[in-house]
């Protein structure tokens, strides 16, 4: 094998080995089933503001979460109706219409949210 081959298969392996590989799908961010909170009964992870649905018995039938560092703010609307609540983490509660809220965690980057209703 002559020099000049050696030399361009070894630049070509060089390049190969330099290529980063894919990052696996397995450490993407899920999006939060926002669907399973319908019911008042969910555990989310939200990286931003989010709306969703809610069971129309509670009075409202839209819930709005935003948060940052500090606290989450929690707007419902519905037919003629409109409410808020705001919490911040460590242990706070907020409860509006019989679903009461909770932060397990709270960072400006991500929100760990509980809602329940009993």
């Amino acid at each position: 094998m002559s020099a000049m081959i050696r030399t361009a298969t070894l630049a070509v392996a060089a390049s190969l080995v330099l290529v980063p590989a894919a990052v696996p799908t397995a450490f993407a961010a899920a999006k939060p089933n926002l669907r399973a909170c319908y019911d008042g009964n969910c555990k989310i992870t939200i990286t931003k503001k989010v709306s969703f649905r809610i069971d129309p018995s509670f009075g409202f039938t839209k819930l709005t979460i935003s948060f940052n560092a500090n606290g989450v703010k929690v707007n419902a609307s519905g037919p003629g109706m409109r409410g808020s609540a705001y919490f911040t983490d460590g242990g706070a509660t907020s409860t509006l219409n019989g679903i009461t809220m909770y932060a397990r965690s709270l960072s400006k980057k991500k929100a760990a949210l509980v809602l329940t209703t009993g």
